[in-house]
């Protein structure tokens, strides 16, 4: 009986898992309208072709404001819902909300030349401008403190931050509803007028305020600039955008900050439908390689009794480097979409150099001892040509470093001396790591020959790298991390090169200590 293998089930869900994403994306485009014929169906107001007006108040109160507590700030005469407007406001803080406290934005869409309180057929929506959070660490000099500020609040206590930006949209479909299979998303929005026609879908997109377009407010700042832009949006986009926003809450709820699902908004709102949709499928190949990278990693690397053929050195500067990696994504609050998988890798690194060196640990009570295992005599040659390689970088890496960091030193604002170290290191694996892949290159060189390679492994990397690429354009990540990607391109186009040029040999081990020759003449 055949039986699939574990990578052929996994390809299997994920195709599966992309075709359900495309037909979820697809029905919440285009739903199903209600037959004109059945007399459930709920018609639009805006077939009416109303004139109408849009209005937009402050006031330090959300739910429950009254017309007495608003001011307003903006009234947009001759509105029609195909119109695109954008403006540019100053807005007076009370001193209420300078004071740490909060401020909301009311919308309504009304009819022209009525009143927008009290009225059966206006629409309405608030949104708080103000968002608490915790601010940024500031940078400074660290040979000289002239430039620090003292803020006089503790970092970690989040302060009122005030959104630059606001986006206001109307749904500009003419959709029939059947009032009892209303879909749940449009549910919250739809109001009924007198005669019984669903109001204008208006929406308050707080997915497109992003934390880069916050600003700290303080109790010296009076004024505050806010643009507001105002343009159509479609039954899809809304729906989507109104899903996204319960499924952001969840994550909340489950422990995710606003700086992690911050960069998943900027994915769905930042990017277009058909490049929204190439996302997910690329979405789920990264990780189906990813998987399939560590599987395959894991497994050479368990039955890997002998480092003939590869460079020790090679392995422990992946180790190092990862793990600064790892410190400085840390340090610099990036997304958990990056963050988890390099402290997974981060992980693995570490064991592989615990089988590189053969360690093994024995526990005296509750002190371990630590045994490197013995190393044969075609290690030792490996060993040679891995140094020889090492020396010849050594004269250019050191120097560069250490450059590098006095410049960086001199010239560069810090948060701490912690963050300067860690940069600085960061640094010097981003711009040199791939000299430290170099000696593995040497080594096959010397050999002329690379049978000794998780091959397997390594092309799962190398399309998991060029989808690396993709990513380095879609996620926010540091510019360091981001140019690292594209070095990994060429690494990996060496190494094919290197396939390609040198012939298989079957009279060298391959990648599980075995060669072809002994097993023919065992089974003679």
């Amino acid at each position: 009986m055949y039986f699939p293998s574990l990578t052929t089930i996994l390809l299997g869900l994920g195709i599966a898992y992309v075709g359900h994403s495309v037909w979820t994306m697809f029905d919440l485009f285009y739903p199903t309208p209600c037959d004109p014929n059945v007399s459930s169906c709920i018609k639009p107001f805006l077939a009416r072709n109303p004139k109408l007006e849009l209005s937009m108040f402050t006031s330090p109160r959300g739910k429950g404001a009254t017309s007495s507590s608003m001011d307003l700030v903006w009234k947009f005469d001759n509105f029609t819902v195909g119109a695109r407007e954008q403006r540019n406001f100053n807005i007076s803080l009370p001193k209420k909300t300078r004071n740490n406290g909060t401020f909301f934005v009311h919308i309504f869409l009304y009819p022209q030349g009525e009143s927008p309180f009290g009225n059966s057929r206006s629409v309405y929506q608030f949104s708080p401008l103000t968002q608490y959070s915790v601010p940024e660490a500031e940078s400074f000099n660290l040979l000289g403190d002239n430039n620090k500020t003292n803020s006089g609040l503790s970092p970690d206590v989040p302060i009122t931050h005030w959104k630059t930006k606001l986006a206001v949209n109307v749904m500009e479909e003419t959709l029939l509803l059947d009032r009892y299979s209303v879909p749940g998303d449009l549910y919250r929005l739809i109001r009924l007028s007198p005669e019984g026609d669903y109001l204008p879908l208006l929406y308050i997109d707080e997915l497109g305020q992003r934390l880069k377009d916050l600003k700290p407010v303080s109790k010296e700042i009076r004024q505050m600039t806010l643009e507001v832009t105002y343009a159509p949006i479609s039954v899809g986009r809304l729906r989507l955008y109104t899903n996204l926003q319960q499924s952001i809450q969840h994550l909340h709820t489950m422990g995710f900050t606003e700086k992690d699902t911050d960069e998943l908004v900027g994915i769905f709102a930042d990017t277009n439908f058909y490049f929204l949709a190439a996302t997910v499928a690329v979405s789920m190949l990264h990780l189906l390689f990813d998987f399939l990278a560590f599987k395959n990693d894991i497994s050479f690397w368990r039955n890997k009794d002998t480092m003939e053929g590869l460079s020790t050195r090679a392995v422990v500067w992946r180790c190092v480097s990862q793990i600064i990696i790892f410190l400085y994504l840390m340090d610099e609050q990036t997304s958990l979409l990056v963050l988890i998988p390099t402290g997974i890798g981060t992980l693995i690194e570490i064991w592989k150099v615990k089988k590189a060196f053969k360690v093994t640990i024995t526990w005296n009570g509750r002190k371990p001892s630590f045994q490197l295992g013995a190393v044969s005599k075609k290690e030792q040659e490996t060993a040679e040509f891995d140094s020889k390689a090492m020396q010849y970088l050594s004269y250019v890496l050191y120097p560069l470093c250490v450059a590098g960091a006095i410049y960086s030193l001199l010239y560069t604002p810090h948060k701490s001396w912690y963050s300067w170290v860690v940069r600085n290191l960061v640094n010097g694996v981003y711009a040199f790591g791939f000299l430290f892949m170099l000696p593995q290159l040497f080594v096959n060189y010397k050999l002329k020959s690379v049978a000794h390679l998780p091959w397997r492994a390594f092309m799962y990397k190398a399309f998991n790298t060029f989808i690396d690429d993709i990513f380095a354009f879609i996620i926010t990540m540091p510019t360091a991390h981001r140019m690292a990607c594209f070095r990994d391109d060429v690494v990996f186009g060496i190494y094919l090169y290197q396939r390609w040029l040198y012939p298989v040999d079957k009279t060298r081990v391959n990648e599980y200590g075995q060669s072809f020759t002994e097993d023919e003449k065992k089974t003679n």
